[in-house]
């Protein structure tokens, strides 16, 4: 259960489970439970979101890991056979073992990503500044990654229709961004029913992707000797520096992995694990085994993935393809609005507004603020770079760095907290970690041809988010000086009673510990207490609905003071004054009319000698003002709302 942050400028006054830096506090949104959903509907829905990434990789995967065998001019067999078993490795070492058997297992009270993983490993630890910092840097990456893949994926399928005419050339670029403001448009209508349209038309895009490899495989049975290891390495030791060039293109292929991490909460282990193994693993190897075989019999082969098809199949497959590709997007984009939730939870960005879209199943939400965000990054991209294969330089660096510090960090989850000694823990997970730092050098050595973008956007991220934790704690260690114990307070007054005026007044708090800043200020300056005082907290319980019994809670702490708890599913709109009226049955009298709501409103300005420099507290008063009102998030009248301001520097 989550405690609400009530003051104006959120998280300026944390209370123990919004304060980053103490170590303090659980994260995730709870029970993510699925009784109300069909298990096979979730199978469905997350091939349509959380394998969209991965399922398109066929597009330009096994295309561009072929460029740096194609350098010389001779295509040998053994070196397209090293290419094909290359991809079919990456994809059951890190896809199949890392993610979908160990990682999976790692959630936090049902959620997944670089941040849930990032809270598992710091409280087995005891709290630890370098993996909160790993953390931040591994997130910023990730949102790097979801801005970056819309762009080439929608890009990569759009291509397909130059091979239809050419004449389509000059339209690829407006006909992806149409594309683009489409897709994030439908994003308030809610997971459910994005998967619900998308999930069945990539099972037929998986089942297609088999198929229209069958006939090739069949006519070259030998490409099944990619399995054997051996091409593998044969490859990475016979081509120098050639083979760290193909080792970015071949991460081109697992590249929705971290994705699929980060959208558990959205579905749940078991759909993920089946849809994967039952339907998504068997239909890419078919494609690329497919492709090897294509490019064996026609080497100078330039789009293998499109040539897989007939001429009449040529124009439905780029149809399909393309609602395939809106689908890789769908992938990161849900898990970006996980990994916003989860870093608000976490303290790392400012209270944003979150809509859940679904009854049955609590990581289901939308964010319309980064929603918009993402947007404008992607059609930007779109636009600068312009074809698939410009991007996909840009590509690798942000995932590759996530899937490394997630694999640091699985390491410490596995040593820590499922108490395996550290060489089992080391031995699960060196394998991947020396695999992805190749796959990073790799990708490394396109810094300069568009790798710089991903690098960019985190850096960006992380100051943002690094100037959020350390105002929020500059903040935090103010207002605690001039703290006073509530308890302290209620026993003062009754000593020494100032003027009491008729009426109810309601002051919202996250800490029913600490007497309100909006309580103490209207009594230094108004000098007057009403008859009647609420301290009230409003908490978000992990069901989609609070149950009536549980709804509201009150604590007589004095004659004029008392303690209010009111509860909200992560479904329910709040409504403050609707629900204080079920007190009546407890002999609490409440009239809207007769009753003010007093909230505190700061007014954070730049201090002359502040803990950070001029340019980051204005980041982060920036920030501060573009959280989210508490007055329209609980559904308070306006006119019966008091905003005591105060000014605090920062």
């Amino acid at each position: 259960m989550t405690q609400t942050s009530i003051p104006s400028v959120p998280g300026a006054q944390p209370g123990p489970a919004a304060h980053p830096e103490t170590g303090s506090g659980e994260h995730g949104s709870g029970n993510h439970g699925h009784g109300k959903t069909n298990f096979w509907t979730l199978v469905v829905g997350s091939v349509g979101v959380v394998y969209g990434d991965i399922g398109t990789s066929p597009l330009y995967a096994f295309r561009e890991a072929l460029g740096p065998a194609r350098a010389d001019g001779i295509l040998l067999t053994e070196e397209v056979l090293g290419t094909t078993s290359l991809i079919l490795w990456a994809l059951l070492l890190i896809v199949t073992i890392k993610y979908v058997v160990i990682l999976l297992r790692m959630d936090n009270n049902g959620e997944g990503g670089i941040l849930s993983l990032m809270a598992l490993a710091r409280k087995a630890l005891g709290g630890s500044r370098i993996v909160f910092m790993l953390g931040l840097l591994g997130a910023s990456l990730f949102y790097g990654d979801a801005v970056i893949t819309p762009a080439i994926s929608v890009l990569s399928a759009v291509e397909g229709l130059k091979l239809v005419t050419p004449a389509f050339e000059h339209y690829v670029l407006p006909i992806t961004v149409a594309i683009i403001f489409a897709l994030f448009m439908v994003q308030s209508r809610g997971t459910s029913k994005v998967a619900a349209f998308f999930g069945p038309i990539m099972v037929v895009w998986f089942l297609a992707l088999g198929l229209a490899a069958l006939p090739h495989i069949v006519s070259r049975p030998e490409v099944f000797q990619a399995f054997n290891p051996w091409y593998a390495v044969h490859y990475l030791l016979g081509h120098g520096t050639g083979a760290l060039v193909a080792l970015g293109a071949v991460f081109l292929a697992v590249t929705g992995a971290e994705a699929l991490f980060a959208d558990l909460g959205h579905f749940g282990r078991r759909p993920i694990q089946v849809a994967w193994l039952g339907l998504v693993a068997p239909c890419l190897t078919l494609n690329y085994l497919g492709q090897t075989a294509l490019v064996l019999n026609v080497p100078d082969t330039t789009d293998p993935f499109y040539q897989l098809v007939p001429e009449w199949g040529l124009l439905p497959m780029v149809i399909l393809a393309t609602i395939a590709t809106v689908t890789a997007s769908q992938a990161v984009i849900t898990g970006a609005f996980s990994l916003s939730r989860q870093a608000i939870q976490l303290g790392l960005l400012p209270r944003l507004e979150i809509r859940h879209t679904s009854e049955s199943h609590s990581g289901q939400i939308f964010l319309p603020q980064v929603n918009i965000l993402l947007l404008i990054g992607v059609v930007v991209l779109a636009i600068l770079f312009r074809s698939s294969s410009a991007l996909a330089s840009a590509y690798g660096i942000a995932v590759t760095g996530t899937m490394l510090l997630t694999a640091s960090m699985g390491f410490i989850v596995l040593w820590k907290s499922w108490k395996w000694s550290p060489i089992a823990a080391a031995a699960a997970i060196m394998p991947f970690i020396v695999i992805e730092f190749l796959f990073l050098l790799s990708n490394l050595l396109k810094v300069f041809e568009g790798g710089y973008v991903p690098l960019v956007l985190a850096g960006m991220l992380i100051i943002v988010m690094w100037t959020w934790v350390r105002g929020v704690n500059i903040l935090f260690n103010k207002t605690r000086k001039t703290d006073v114990p509530l308890l302290e307070l209620v026993g003062m007054l009754e000593k020494s009673p100032p003027h009491h005026v008729r009426g109810t007044a309601v002051f919202l708090t996250s800490d029913p510990s600490i007497a309100p800043a909006a309580l103490l200020h209207n009594l230094k300056h108004n000098k007057v207490l009403h008859e009647k005082n609420v301290i009230l907290t409003v908490e978000t319980v992990d069901t989609p609905r609070a149950s009536e019994a549980d709804r509201i809670r009150m604590e007589p702490i004095g004659p004029h003071f008392s303690k209010i708890v009111m509860k909200f599913g992560y479904m329910e709109q709040p409504n403050i004054p609707r629900t204080l009226t079920l007190l009546k049955k407890q002999g609490f009298k409440f009239d809207i009319m007769a009753t003010s709501f007093f909230l505190s409103r700061r007014s954070i300005r730049p201090a002359a000698h502040s803990g950070m420099p001029l340019w980051q507290d204005r980041i982060f008063i920036t920030l501060a003002k573009n959280a989210n009102d508490a007055t329209d998030f609980f559904q308070i009248p306006t006119g019966r709302v008091v905003e005591v301001g105060t000014q605090v520097t920062v």
